[in-house]
């Protein structure tokens, strides 16, 4: 009832002050930017195309994401001292720069040396940030799994690959299930990075749409609202999937 209440409001002081600007509001334009009829077929419309391509960044940057986070939570957690070095480095090194940053030195110095286009240099770049992150979340979720399994695991004369693909990480999963969540949401909010080297997202989809019709308010209102659909949908999916492997088998 409050997050209603709170909404309404901030719904009611956006239209109040667009009123006090003389702003005309024209959303029966915001329809063909999503979908419209031409010559008899249904056509995409510029955010609509937007937010597919928002879409292809995060299907593929969430598990390159992921298995960089798994590959550092190991190396930190085995006993190899170059693996927990370069773990350390590429933490303090991503941590320690911004995301923008980090997005400017993959396309212009990475890119050109190995022959990347736009589109994976943004999945690289949020791979790599969010990746950091996952570390954190699959290491935390490592140490919370029993000592008694390693152990059980030893005794039966399991290599440690065996132990981590089979036991401990099966296991870490149902527990770093909910910030995995959060980190996959924070994924497709930061997609909207990538706007600045023009790749063809949501946000730049907003951005070109703005600068030909001014409607200011109306697009980014509707990249808002795209943007809460998908974010709540992973959502709902994640902690539908979370109570599955919570449920004992």
């Amino acid at each position: 009832m409050l997050y209603l209440a709170v909404l309404t409001g901030l719904v009611l002081a956006i239209g109040y002050g667009a009123q006090s600007l003389g702003y005309r509001w024209q959303w029966y334009r915001v329809s063909p930017m999503l979908l419209t009829v031409r010559d008899g077929h249904w056509v995409w419309g510029p955010l609509a195309m937007g937010a597919a391509a928002t879409v292809k960044i995060v299907l593929w940057s969430l598990p390159l994401a992921l298995s960089i986070g798994v590959a550092v939570a190991v190396l930190r957690s085995s006993g190899l001292i170059v693996g927990r070095a370069l773990a350390r480095i590429y933490l303090e090194v991503i941590r320690s720069t911004p995301l923008l940053v980090q997005l400017y030195l993959t396309y212009f110095v990475v890119a050109p040396v190995l022959g990347l286009d736009r589109y994976a240099v943004g999945i690289l770049a949020l791979a790599v940030f969010e990746g950091a992150l996952a570390s954190e979340i699959f290491r935390a979720g490592i140490a919370a799994v029993p000592s008694g399994q390693w152990e059980a695991c030893a005794s039966l004369g399991l290599s440690r690959f065996e132990t981590y693909r089979s036991v401990v990480l099966p296991q870490a999963l149902r527990i770093v299930m909910p910030p995995l969540t959060s980190l996959a949401v924070s994924l497709i909010k930061h997609s909207a990075i990538v706007s600045v080297i023009a790749v063809a997202e949501l946000t730049t989809a907003g951005r070109n749409l703005v600068s030909e019709t001014f409607m200011s308010f109306e697009v980014w209102f509707t990249v808002a609202a795209i943007y809460l659909v998908a974010t709540t949908s992973l959502s709902t999916l994640a902690g539908r999937l979370e109570a599955k492997l919570q449920t004992p088998s």
